[in-house]
Protein backbone atom coordinates (compact mmCIF):
# COMPACT_ATOMS: atom_id res chain seq x y z
CA UNK A 1 0.00 0.00 0.00
CA UNK A 2 1.01 3.52 -0.61
CA UNK A 3 2.34 5.68 2.25
CA UNK A 4 -0.74 8.18 2.52
CA UNK A 5 1.92 10.82 3.43
CA UNK A 6 3.26 13.67 0.82
CA UNK A 7 6.55 13.17 -0.86
CA UNK A 8 9.14 15.58 -1.42
CA UNK A 9 12.64 15.64 -1.27
CA UNK A 10 13.55 17.39 1.75
CA UNK A 11 10.50 15.92 4.11
CA UNK A 12 13.21 15.22 6.98
CA UNK A 13 13.78 18.83 7.87
CA UNK A 14 10.83 19.24 8.90
CA UNK A 15 10.10 16.00 10.62
CA UNK A 16 10.08 15.11 14.09
CA UNK A 17 11.73 11.46 14.37
CA UNK A 18 10.44 8.98 17.39
CA UNK A 19 12.69 6.20 18.27
CA UNK A 20 11.26 3.19 19.42
CA UNK A 21 13.73 0.58 21.26
CA UNK A 22 12.24 -2.96 20.85
CA UNK A 23 13.02 -4.64 23.85
CA UNK A 24 11.52 -1.87 26.05
CA UNK A 25 8.69 -0.26 24.00
CA UNK A 26 5.68 -3.15 24.62
CA UNK A 27 5.20 -6.51 25.31
CA UNK A 28 2.38 -8.48 23.31
CA UNK A 29 2.87 -11.57 24.42
CA UNK A 30 3.71 -11.70 27.72
CA UNK A 31 7.45 -12.95 27.77
CA UNK A 32 8.65 -9.77 29.57
CA UNK A 33 10.45 -8.65 25.90
CA UNK A 34 8.97 -5.70 23.21
CA UNK A 35 8.29 -7.18 20.25
CA UNK A 36 7.21 -5.94 17.07
CA UNK A 37 3.12 -6.37 17.52
CA UNK A 38 3.48 -4.28 20.54
CA UNK A 39 5.12 -1.43 18.92
CA UNK A 40 2.01 -1.65 15.94
CA UNK A 41 -0.57 -1.89 19.10
CA UNK A 42 0.52 1.58 20.44
CA UNK A 43 0.94 3.17 17.12
CA UNK A 44 -2.20 5.55 17.37
CA UNK A 45 -0.14 6.44 20.78
CA UNK A 46 2.55 7.71 18.55
CA UNK A 47 1.11 8.74 15.98
CA UNK A 48 -1.09 11.22 19.31
CA UNK A 49 2.58 12.61 19.43
CA UNK A 50 2.60 14.54 16.78
CA UNK A 51 5.59 13.09 15.21
CA UNK A 52 6.45 12.41 11.76
CA UNK A 53 8.69 9.33 11.42
CA UNK A 54 9.45 6.02 13.21
CA UNK A 55 13.20 4.76 13.77
CA UNK A 56 13.23 1.55 14.95
CA UNK A 57 16.17 0.36 17.02
CA UNK A 58 17.81 -3.12 15.69
CA UNK A 59 15.18 -5.93 15.35
CA UNK A 60 17.57 -8.04 12.86
CA UNK A 61 18.25 -11.73 14.22
CA UNK A 62 20.88 -11.57 16.09
CA UNK A 63 22.42 -13.53 19.27
CA UNK A 64 22.01 -10.02 21.28
CA UNK A 65 25.60 -9.50 22.64
CA UNK A 66 25.24 -5.92 22.34
CA UNK A 67 21.26 -5.36 22.04
CA UNK A 68 20.68 -6.54 18.23
CA UNK A 69 24.01 -4.63 17.28
CA UNK A 70 25.66 -8.31 16.53
CA UNK A 71 23.51 -8.65 13.39
CA UNK A 72 23.48 -12.45 12.78
CA UNK A 73 21.13 -12.15 9.53
CA UNK A 74 19.90 -8.89 8.45
CA UNK A 75 17.11 -10.38 6.25
CA UNK A 76 15.24 -11.93 9.69
CA UNK A 77 13.76 -10.61 12.52
CA UNK A 78 15.25 -11.75 16.40
CA UNK A 79 12.34 -14.06 17.05
CA UNK A 80 11.15 -12.90 20.83
CA UNK A 81 10.45 -9.41 18.74
CA UNK A 82 8.46 -11.21 15.61
CA UNK A 83 8.68 -11.95 12.32
CA UNK A 84 9.67 -10.38 8.73
CA UNK A 85 5.84 -10.43 8.33
CA UNK A 86 5.02 -8.47 10.93
CA UNK A 87 8.18 -6.07 10.05
CA UNK A 88 5.74 -5.21 6.57
CA UNK A 89 2.40 -5.06 8.92
CA UNK A 90 4.54 -2.50 10.83
CA UNK A 91 5.46 -0.93 7.84
CA UNK A 92 1.89 -0.43 5.92
CA UNK A 93 0.55 0.91 9.05
CA UNK A 94 2.95 3.41 9.89
CA UNK A 95 2.30 4.28 6.21
CA UNK A 96 -1.30 4.48 6.63
CA UNK A 97 -1.40 6.46 9.67
CA UNK A 98 1.35 9.29 7.98
CA UNK A 99 4.02 8.13 9.44
CA UNK A 100 7.18 7.49 8.30
CA UNK A 101 9.86 4.92 9.29
CA UNK A 102 13.35 3.98 9.18
CA UNK A 103 15.76 1.41 10.31
CA UNK A 104 19.09 1.05 12.46
CA UNK A 105 21.66 0.21 9.36
CA UNK A 106 24.69 -1.43 11.64
CA UNK A 107 27.62 -2.29 8.60
CA UNK A 108 30.56 -1.46 10.26
CA UNK A 109 30.83 -4.93 11.87
CA UNK A 110 27.90 -8.38 11.77
CA UNK A 111 28.27 -10.90 14.63
CA UNK A 112 30.64 -13.90 14.55
CA UNK A 113 27.26 -15.99 14.03
CA UNK A 114 26.96 -14.48 10.64
CA UNK A 115 27.08 -16.96 7.99
CA UNK A 116 29.67 -14.66 6.21
CA UNK A 117 31.90 -14.57 8.95
CA UNK A 118 31.54 -18.38 9.67
CA UNK A 119 32.87 -18.77 6.29
CA UNK A 120 35.62 -16.15 6.41
CA UNK A 121 37.11 -17.75 9.97
CA UNK A 122 36.60 -21.27 8.05
CA UNK A 123 39.67 -20.94 6.33
CA UNK A 124 42.54 -18.36 5.58
CA UNK A 125 41.68 -19.71 1.44
CA UNK A 126 38.00 -18.88 1.94
CA UNK A 127 36.27 -16.84 -0.60
CA UNK A 128 35.23 -14.80 2.14
CA UNK A 129 38.29 -14.40 4.08
CA UNK A 130 39.01 -11.11 2.88
CA UNK A 131 35.25 -9.94 4.20
CA UNK A 132 36.54 -9.45 7.77
CA UNK A 133 39.88 -7.75 8.85
CA UNK A 134 42.42 -10.50 10.12
CA UNK A 135 45.81 -9.91 10.49
CA UNK A 136 49.07 -12.30 11.51
CA UNK A 137 50.01 -11.99 15.11
CA UNK A 138 53.05 -9.63 16.38
CA UNK A 139 56.01 -11.16 18.94
CA UNK A 140 58.03 -9.62 21.84
CA UNK A 141 61.34 -10.43 21.78
CA UNK A 142 60.85 -13.16 24.90
CA UNK A 143 58.72 -14.79 21.75
CA UNK A 144 54.79 -14.20 23.17
CA UNK A 145 52.56 -13.54 20.89
CA UNK A 146 50.76 -10.41 20.91
CA UNK A 147 47.73 -8.44 18.61
CA UNK A 148 48.56 -6.57 15.65
CA UNK A 149 48.67 -3.22 17.47
CA UNK A 150 47.66 -1.72 20.17
CA UNK A 151 44.06 -0.79 19.62
CA UNK A 152 40.96 -0.58 22.54
CA UNK A 153 38.04 -1.72 21.31
CA UNK A 154 35.07 0.70 22.69
CA UNK A 155 33.95 -1.97 25.40
CA UNK A 156 37.46 -2.10 26.78
CA UNK A 157 40.18 -4.29 26.49
CA UNK A 158 42.14 -5.40 22.94
CA UNK A 159 40.40 -4.63 19.65
CA UNK A 160 41.69 -7.65 18.41
CA UNK A 161 40.79 -11.58 19.00
CA UNK A 162 42.85 -14.52 18.08
CA UNK A 163 41.69 -17.19 16.40
CA UNK A 164 42.86 -20.56 16.84
CA UNK A 165 41.63 -22.48 14.20
CA UNK A 166 42.86 -20.19 11.50
CA UNK A 167 46.14 -18.50 13.77
CA UNK A 168 45.33 -14.73 13.13
CA UNK A 169 43.47 -11.94 14.83
CA UNK A 170 40.42 -10.33 13.62
CA UNK A 171 39.39 -6.79 14.34
CA UNK A 172 36.29 -5.71 16.45
CA UNK A 173 35.85 -2.58 17.55
CA UNK A 174 33.22 -3.32 19.59
CA UNK A 175 32.30 -6.87 21.49
CA UNK A 176 34.59 -9.81 20.77
CA UNK A 177 31.47 -11.37 19.19
CA UNK A 178 31.42 -8.17 16.34
CA UNK A 179 34.07 -8.06 13.84
CA UNK A 180 34.43 -5.81 11.44
CA UNK A 181 33.77 -5.99 8.26
CA UNK A 182 35.89 -5.00 5.62
CA UNK A 183 35.37 -2.10 3.53
CA UNK A 184 37.93 -1.95 1.18
CA UNK A 185 36.65 -5.27 -0.05
CA UNK A 186 34.15 -4.40 -3.32
CA UNK A 187 32.25 -7.74 -2.81
CA UNK A 188 31.61 -7.26 0.25
CA UNK A 189 30.35 -3.93 0.17
CA UNK A 190 27.57 -5.22 -2.75
CA UNK A 191 26.36 -7.37 -0.32
CA UNK A 192 25.86 -4.87 2.32
CA UNK A 193 24.23 -3.08 0.33
CA UNK A 194 21.94 -5.65 -1.26
CA UNK A 195 21.08 -7.52 2.60
CA UNK A 196 21.34 -4.41 4.97
CA UNK A 197 19.70 -2.10 2.89
CA UNK A 198 17.66 -2.94 -0.35
CA UNK A 199 16.04 -5.78 1.12
CA UNK A 200 14.47 -3.55 3.72
CA UNK A 201 13.72 -0.60 1.03
CA UNK A 202 12.19 -2.85 -0.96
CA UNK A 203 9.57 -3.43 1.57
CA UNK A 204 8.87 0.84 2.10
CA UNK A 205 11.36 1.93 4.59
CA UNK A 206 11.76 5.33 4.18
CA UNK A 207 15.64 5.39 5.77
CA UNK A 208 18.19 4.41 7.86
CA UNK A 209 20.20 5.90 10.79
CA UNK A 210 23.48 4.46 10.16
CA UNK A 211 25.32 2.97 13.03
CA UNK A 212 28.79 4.35 13.59
CA UNK A 213 29.06 5.86 9.82
CA UNK A 214 32.39 6.93 10.11
CA UNK A 215 34.52 3.85 11.04
CA UNK A 216 34.06 2.24 7.93
CA UNK A 217 37.80 3.19 6.19
CA UNK A 218 40.56 2.37 8.60
CA UNK A 219 43.98 3.96 8.30
CA UNK A 220 45.50 1.21 5.82
CA UNK A 221 48.62 0.43 7.71
CA UNK A 222 47.15 -0.37 11.43
CA UNK A 223 49.56 1.34 13.40
CA UNK A 224 49.70 1.69 16.63
CA UNK A 225 47.73 4.41 18.75
CA UNK A 226 49.69 7.15 20.90
CA UNK A 227 49.91 6.04 24.23
CA UNK A 228 48.39 8.01 26.75
CA UNK A 229 47.36 6.05 29.27
CA UNK A 230 51.12 4.14 30.45
CA UNK A 231 49.71 1.60 32.55
CA UNK A 232 47.49 -0.06 29.55
CA UNK A 233 48.55 -2.16 26.80
CA UNK A 234 45.70 -1.22 24.94
CA UNK A 235 45.09 2.58 24.15
CA UNK A 236 42.13 4.57 22.90
CA UNK A 237 42.73 4.80 18.55
CA UNK A 238 39.38 6.80 17.65
CA UNK A 239 41.93 9.48 15.03
CA UNK A 240 42.92 6.05 13.41
CA UNK A 241 39.43 3.87 12.92
CA UNK A 242 37.47 7.18 12.32
CA UNK A 243 37.00 9.29 9.24
CA UNK A 244 39.75 7.40 7.17
CA UNK A 245 40.91 8.20 4.16
CA UNK A 246 38.24 6.56 2.14
CA UNK A 247 35.15 6.58 4.29
CA UNK A 248 33.80 9.59 1.74
CA UNK A 249 33.98 7.34 -1.07
CA UNK A 250 32.85 4.33 0.43
CA UNK A 251 29.27 6.54 1.58
CA UNK A 252 28.67 8.39 -2.09
CA UNK A 253 28.65 4.76 -3.14
CA UNK A 254 26.03 3.91 -0.23
CA UNK A 255 24.31 6.79 -1.04
CA UNK A 256 24.03 5.34 -5.31
CA UNK A 257 21.91 3.04 -3.89
CA UNK A 258 19.79 4.88 -1.63
CA UNK A 259 18.93 7.80 -3.85
CA UNK A 260 17.34 4.91 -6.14
CA UNK A 261 14.73 4.89 -3.51
CA UNK A 262 14.42 8.22 -2.27
CA UNK A 263 15.69 6.90 1.09
CA UNK A 264 17.01 9.39 3.81
CA UNK A 265 19.38 8.78 6.05
CA UNK A 266 21.10 10.05 9.57
CA UNK A 267 24.64 8.87 10.53
CA UNK A 268 25.68 8.35 13.98
CA UNK A 269 29.05 10.60 13.85
CA UNK A 270 31.42 10.29 16.42
CA UNK A 271 35.09 11.86 17.38
CA UNK A 272 33.98 14.76 14.60
CA UNK A 273 34.08 17.87 16.29
CA UNK A 274 34.89 20.87 13.66
CA UNK A 275 32.43 22.11 11.71
CA UNK A 276 34.41 21.42 8.62
CA UNK A 277 34.47 18.02 9.26
CA UNK A 278 31.16 17.32 9.46
CA UNK A 279 29.94 19.24 6.83
CA UNK A 280 32.63 16.71 4.87
CA UNK A 281 29.15 14.14 5.43
CA UNK A 282 26.25 16.46 5.31
CA UNK A 283 27.15 19.05 2.64
CA UNK A 284 24.38 18.41 -0.09
CA UNK A 285 27.03 18.63 -2.52
CA UNK A 286 28.73 15.74 -0.98
CA UNK A 287 26.29 13.37 -1.57
CA UNK A 288 26.77 10.85 1.39
CA UNK A 289 24.89 11.76 4.26
CA UNK A 290 21.23 14.10 5.08
CA UNK A 291 22.08 14.58 8.44
CA UNK A 292 24.25 13.74 11.19
CA UNK A 293 24.16 12.87 14.94
CA UNK A 294 26.98 14.81 16.59
CA UNK A 295 27.58 13.99 20.49
CA UNK A 296 29.29 17.17 21.90
CA UNK A 297 26.14 17.73 23.97
CA UNK A 298 25.45 14.02 25.26
CA UNK A 299 29.01 13.34 25.74
CA UNK A 300 29.68 16.28 28.36
CA UNK A 301 30.58 14.94 31.64
CA UNK A 302 32.47 11.81 30.01
CA UNK A 303 35.84 10.42 30.51
CA UNK A 304 38.24 10.77 27.77
CA UNK A 305 39.73 7.64 27.88
CA UNK A 306 37.04 5.82 29.27
CA UNK A 307 33.63 7.63 29.23
CA UNK A 308 32.83 6.70 32.80
CA UNK A 309 35.96 7.52 33.97
CA UNK A 310 35.29 10.67 35.13
CA UNK A 311 34.07 13.32 37.86
CA UNK A 312 30.59 13.82 38.25
CA UNK A 313 28.88 16.06 36.65
CA UNK A 314 31.84 17.08 34.75
CA UNK A 315 30.47 19.92 32.87
CA UNK A 316 29.46 23.48 33.45
CA UNK A 317 26.44 25.48 31.70
CA UNK A 318 29.13 27.30 29.84
CA UNK A 319 30.63 23.60 28.10
CA UNK A 320 26.57 22.98 27.13
CA UNK A 321 25.96 26.00 25.34
CA UNK A 322 29.22 25.85 23.44
CA UNK A 323 28.15 22.43 22.23
CA UNK A 324 24.86 23.43 21.63
CA UNK A 325 26.12 26.39 19.53
CA UNK A 326 28.15 24.02 17.82
CA UNK A 327 25.29 22.15 16.43
CA UNK A 328 23.32 24.91 16.06
CA UNK A 329 26.36 26.56 13.49
CA UNK A 330 25.75 23.96 11.11
CA UNK A 331 22.14 25.75 10.18
CA UNK A 332 23.80 29.51 10.40
CA UNK A 333 26.16 29.28 8.16
CA UNK A 334 26.27 26.14 5.74
CA UNK A 335 24.24 24.62 3.10
CA UNK A 336 24.32 21.46 5.54
CA UNK A 337 21.87 20.52 8.26
CA UNK A 338 21.94 19.53 11.63
CA UNK A 339 20.05 17.01 14.32
CA UNK A 340 18.21 18.09 17.37
CA UNK A 341 18.46 15.65 20.62
CA UNK A 342 18.92 14.86 24.23
CA UNK A 343 18.43 10.74 24.53
CA UNK A 344 18.85 7.88 22.65
CA UNK A 345 19.59 4.08 23.56
CA UNK A 346 23.04 4.88 24.25
CA UNK A 347 22.25 7.79 26.91
CA UNK A 348 21.60 8.24 30.75
CA UNK A 349 18.16 9.96 30.39
CA UNK A 350 18.21 13.90 30.19
CA UNK A 351 16.40 14.98 33.18
CA UNK A 352 18.78 12.69 35.29
CA UNK A 353 21.90 14.19 33.73
CA UNK A 354 20.95 17.84 32.54
CA UNK A 355 18.15 17.97 35.07
CA UNK A 356 17.21 16.88 38.23
CA UNK A 357 15.69 14.27 39.76
CA UNK A 358 15.77 14.53 43.34
CA UNK A 359 11.65 15.33 43.77
CA UNK A 360 8.76 15.06 41.66
CA UNK A 361 8.50 18.80 41.31
CA UNK A 362 12.34 19.84 40.21
CA UNK A 363 11.61 16.27 37.71
CA UNK A 364 8.44 17.92 35.91
CA UNK A 365 10.01 21.05 35.84
CA UNK A 366 13.45 20.43 34.19
CA UNK A 367 11.29 17.65 31.84
CA UNK A 368 9.41 20.77 30.71
CA UNK A 369 12.23 22.92 30.26
CA UNK A 370 14.51 20.48 28.48
CA UNK A 371 11.57 19.45 25.79
CA UNK A 372 11.09 23.86 25.62
CA UNK A 373 14.90 23.63 24.51
CA UNK A 374 15.15 20.62 22.37
CA UNK A 375 11.55 22.29 20.22
CA UNK A 376 13.24 25.53 19.56
CA UNK A 377 16.48 24.37 18.03
CA UNK A 378 17.16 23.64 14.83
CA UNK A 379 17.14 20.81 12.94
CA UNK A 380 15.56 17.70 12.60
CA UNK A 381 14.03 16.20 15.97
CA UNK A 382 14.66 13.01 17.71
CA UNK A 383 12.58 12.19 20.83
CA UNK A 384 13.21 9.10 22.19
CA UNK A 385 10.66 6.68 23.90
CA UNK A 386 9.16 8.09 27.82
CA UNK A 387 11.49 11.11 27.16
CA UNK A 388 8.08 12.23 26.36
CA UNK A 389 6.83 11.34 29.61
CA UNK A 390 9.84 12.06 31.71
CA UNK A 391 11.43 8.91 32.25
CA UNK A 392 14.75 9.19 34.44
CA UNK A 393 17.68 7.36 35.75
CA UNK A 394 17.15 3.71 37.09
CA UNK A 395 17.20 4.48 41.06
CA UNK A 396 20.38 5.15 42.86
CA UNK A 397 19.61 1.92 45.36
CA UNK A 398 20.20 -0.80 42.63
CA UNK A 399 22.78 -2.72 42.76
CA UNK A 400 25.21 -3.55 39.18
CA UNK A 401 22.76 -6.71 39.11
CA UNK A 402 20.61 -4.46 37.85
CA UNK A 403 22.57 -3.33 34.73
CA UNK A 404 22.54 -5.65 31.88
CA UNK A 405 24.70 -3.57 28.95
CA UNK A 406 28.15 -5.08 28.27
CA UNK A 407 29.39 -2.06 28.20
CA UNK A 408 28.56 -1.23 32.25
CA UNK A 409 29.15 -4.53 32.96
CA UNK A 410 32.35 -4.65 31.50
CA UNK A 411 33.67 -1.48 33.30
CA UNK A 412 32.43 -2.74 36.65
CA UNK A 413 34.68 -5.60 35.98
CA UNK A 414 37.57 -4.16 35.24
CA UNK A 415 37.29 -1.52 37.75
CA UNK A 416 37.02 -4.46 40.35
CA UNK A 417 40.03 -6.65 38.65
CA UNK A 418 42.57 -3.38 38.54
CA UNK A 419 41.62 -2.43 42.24
CA UNK A 420 41.26 -5.73 43.63
CA UNK A 421 37.51 -4.93 44.89
CA UNK A 422 38.52 -2.15 46.36
CA UNK A 423 35.22 -0.56 47.68
CA UNK A 424 35.97 3.04 47.19
CA UNK A 425 36.73 2.48 43.94
CA UNK A 426 34.29 0.31 42.68
CA UNK A 427 31.78 2.79 44.63
CA UNK A 428 32.85 5.88 42.41
CA UNK A 429 32.63 3.23 39.58
CA UNK A 430 28.86 3.09 40.17
CA UNK A 431 28.41 6.59 40.67
CA UNK A 432 29.59 6.88 37.19
CA UNK A 433 27.03 4.23 36.03
CA UNK A 434 24.26 5.71 37.61
CA UNK A 435 25.30 8.79 35.63
CA UNK A 436 26.47 7.83 32.78
CA UNK A 437 25.28 4.28 31.58
CA UNK A 438 23.23 3.10 28.70
CA UNK A 439 20.86 0.46 31.05
CA UNK A 440 19.03 3.56 32.05
CA UNK A 441 17.46 4.17 28.94
CA UNK A 442 16.42 0.50 28.14
CA UNK A 443 14.53 0.14 31.44
CA UNK A 444 10.76 -0.78 30.26
CA UNK A 445 8.26 2.05 28.87
CA UNK A 446 5.95 3.15 31.62
CA UNK A 447 2.75 2.88 30.16
CA UNK A 448 0.49 2.67 33.02
CA UNK A 449 0.20 1.94 37.02
CA UNK A 450 -0.89 -1.04 36.73
CA UNK A 451 2.06 -4.38 37.76
CA UNK A 452 5.38 -4.12 35.17
CA UNK A 453 4.16 -0.37 34.04
CA UNK A 454 1.95 -1.94 31.86
CA UNK A 455 4.48 -2.68 29.44
CA UNK A 456 3.56 -6.61 29.82
CA UNK A 457 0.16 -7.47 29.35
CA UNK A 458 -0.09 -9.29 32.67
CA UNK A 459 1.63 -9.19 36.32
CA UNK A 460 2.80 -12.92 35.19
CA UNK A 461 5.57 -11.83 33.00
CA UNK A 462 9.16 -11.37 34.18
CA UNK A 463 10.72 -8.19 32.08
CA UNK A 464 13.97 -8.61 30.71
CA UNK A 465 15.06 -5.26 32.77
CA UNK A 466 13.77 -4.31 35.50
CA UNK A 467 10.69 -1.31 35.80
CA UNK A 468 11.69 1.88 37.20
CA UNK A 469 10.54 2.01 41.05
CA UNK A 470 8.25 5.15 40.01
CA UNK A 471 6.09 3.52 37.01
CA UNK A 472 3.01 4.54 39.31
CA UNK A 473 3.47 7.87 39.02
CA UNK A 474 5.55 8.48 35.82
CA UNK A 475 3.70 6.71 33.11
CA UNK A 476 1.53 7.74 29.70
CA UNK A 477 -1.95 6.65 31.16
CA UNK A 478 -1.35 9.24 34.30
CA UNK A 479 0.20 11.51 32.17
CA UNK A 480 -2.53 11.47 29.57
CA UNK A 481 -5.28 12.80 31.29
CA UNK A 482 -3.25 15.52 32.93
CA UNK A 483 -3.19 19.13 31.10
CA UNK A 484 -0.05 19.97 32.85
CA UNK A 485 1.72 16.70 32.74
CA UNK A 486 5.28 16.48 31.56
CA UNK A 487 3.88 14.26 28.40
CA UNK A 488 0.83 17.13 27.79
CA UNK A 489 3.38 19.71 27.57
CA UNK A 490 5.75 17.81 24.69
CA UNK A 491 2.60 17.60 22.98
CA UNK A 492 2.10 20.95 23.15
CA UNK A 493 5.98 22.06 22.35
CA UNK A 494 5.80 19.64 19.24
CA UNK A 495 2.40 21.30 17.99
CA UNK A 496 4.19 24.86 18.33
CA UNK A 497 7.41 23.43 16.57
CA UNK A 498 5.54 22.84 13.83
CA UNK A 499 3.41 26.26 13.95
CA UNK A 500 6.76 28.37 14.03
CA UNK A 501 8.87 26.30 12.06
CA UNK A 502 10.14 28.94 10.15
CA UNK A 503 12.36 30.01 13.64
CA UNK A 504 12.22 26.82 15.30
CA UNK A 505 13.14 24.61 12.83
CA UNK A 506 15.48 26.19 10.37
CA UNK A 507 16.29 29.66 12.09
CA UNK A 508 19.63 30.70 12.95
CA UNK A 509 20.48 30.66 16.42
CA UNK A 510 22.33 33.53 18.22
CA UNK A 511 23.90 32.91 22.09
CA UNK A 512 23.50 35.79 24.22
CA UNK A 513 25.03 36.11 28.30
CA UNK A 514 26.98 33.26 27.37
CA UNK A 515 29.10 33.63 30.66
CA UNK A 516 25.85 33.22 32.40
CA UNK A 517 26.41 29.72 34.57
CA UNK A 518 23.23 29.52 35.78
CA UNK A 519 20.58 30.97 33.13
CA UNK A 520 20.72 29.89 29.27
CA UNK A 521 19.54 32.35 26.94
CA UNK A 522 19.55 32.38 22.86
CA UNK A 523 17.66 34.40 19.90
CA UNK A 524 16.05 32.46 17.32
CA UNK A 525 15.44 34.44 13.89
CA UNK A 526 13.29 33.10 10.82
CA UNK A 527 12.27 34.86 7.89
CA UNK A 528 9.56 35.95 9.10
CA UNK A 529 9.42 35.58 13.29
CA UNK A 530 12.50 35.97 15.82
CA UNK A 531 11.93 34.64 19.45
CA UNK A 532 13.88 35.31 22.70
CA UNK A 533 14.19 31.88 25.16
CA UNK A 534 15.20 32.18 28.31
CA UNK A 535 16.07 29.17 30.59
CA UNK A 536 16.87 28.11 34.03
CA UNK A 537 19.16 25.05 34.69
CA UNK A 538 19.62 25.77 38.16
CA UNK A 539 17.98 24.95 41.59
CA UNK A 540 17.72 28.21 42.18
CA UNK A 541 15.49 31.07 41.60
CA UNK A 542 17.31 33.14 39.14
CA UNK A 543 16.80 36.94 38.01
CA UNK A 544 15.29 37.83 34.79
CA UNK A 545 15.45 41.62 32.72
CA UNK A 546 15.74 41.57 29.27
CA UNK A 547 19.23 41.63 27.35
CA UNK A 548 20.37 44.83 26.53
CA UNK A 549 19.67 44.26 22.96
CA UNK A 550 16.62 43.86 23.51
CA UNK A 551 15.46 46.34 25.47
CA UNK A 552 13.71 48.34 23.33
CA UNK A 553 11.93 45.59 22.00
CA UNK A 554 8.63 43.99 23.09
CA UNK A 555 8.99 40.55 24.31
CA UNK A 556 5.34 38.52 24.72
CA UNK A 557 5.24 34.94 26.42
CA UNK A 558 4.65 32.58 23.69
CA UNK A 559 4.80 29.50 26.21
CA UNK A 560 6.09 28.74 29.94
CA UNK A 561 6.38 25.71 32.09
CA UNK A 562 5.17 28.05 34.97
CA UNK A 563 1.42 29.07 35.57
CA UNK A 564 2.12 32.62 36.90
CA UNK A 565 5.52 32.94 37.47
CA UNK A 566 6.67 36.32 38.82
CA UNK A 567 7.99 38.41 35.44
CA UNK A 568 11.24 39.56 36.68
CA UNK A 569 12.12 36.55 38.66
CA UNK A 570 12.67 32.46 37.27
CA UNK A 571 11.49 29.64 39.41
CA UNK A 572 14.40 26.74 39.07
CA UNK A 573 13.82 25.22 35.82
CA UNK A 574 11.66 27.78 34.41
CA UNK A 575 11.86 28.22 30.87
CA UNK A 576 9.73 30.91 28.49
CA UNK A 577 9.71 31.39 24.89
CA UNK A 578 9.35 35.42 24.19
CA UNK A 579 7.65 36.33 20.59
CA UNK A 580 9.93 39.43 19.72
Amino acid sequence: MSPAIPVGEKWWKNAIIYQVYPASFKDSNNDGIGDIPGIISALDYIQSLGVDVIWLSPMYDSPQHDMGYDVADYEKVYPPYGTVEDMEVLISACHCRGLRIILDLVVNHTSDQHKWFKESRSSKTNLKRDWYIWKPAKYDANGNRKPPNNWRSIFGGSAWEWDEATEEYYLHLFCVEQPDLNWENPDTRRAIFSSAMEFWLQKGVDGFRVDTVNMYSKHPSFPDAPIVDPKSETQMAASLFCNGPRIHEHLREMSDVLNKYGAMTVGELAHTHTLDAVLAYVSPSRSQLNMVFQFDVVDLGMGKDYKFLTTLPGWTLRDFKAAIKGTQDMINSTDGWTTVFMENHDQGRSISRFGSDKTPELRIMSGKMLAMMQCTLSGTQFVYQGQEIGMVNAPKHWTIDEYKDVDSSNYYQMVRENTNGDATQLQNAMESLQCLARDHARLPMQWSPEANAGFSPSDSATTWMRVHDNYPEVNVQVQESDPFSVLSFWKQMMRLRKEYADVFVSGNFELVDEANENVFTYFKKGHTQSVLIVLNFSEANQKFQKPNVMVDKDLKVLISNVEGGLEDELQPFEGRVFLV
